[in-house]
């Protein structure tokens, strides 16, 4: 499979609920326009998880891919912690 042009995210599971799909919250910093200090964003993405072995709180990163469903568009590629 080509990853050469897909977006890779790392992340933190923080929640292993559903069938096969985990929720993966990805921290990232900005500089603010106007005050001029560094703040965080987060944004949680569903990434799909065939094998169950994820637990909340694990650092994993993951892959974009082809829509899984109506919200799942991308999948995990590996844990990292």
């Amino acid at each position: 499979m080509d990853t050469a042009n897909r977006k890779v995210r790392e992340g933190v599971v923080v929640s292993t609920k559903m069938q096969k799909t985990v929720t993966v919250k990805v921290e990232r910093t900005i500089r603010h326009p106007e005050f001029d200090k560094v703040v965080k964003r987060a944004k949680k993405y569903y990434a799909h998880n065939e094998n169950l072995d994820l637990q909340v709180g694990q650092k994993v990163r993951i892959v974009e891919t082809r829509p899984l469903s109506k919200l799942k568009r991308w999948r995990v590629l590996e844990i990292l912690a």
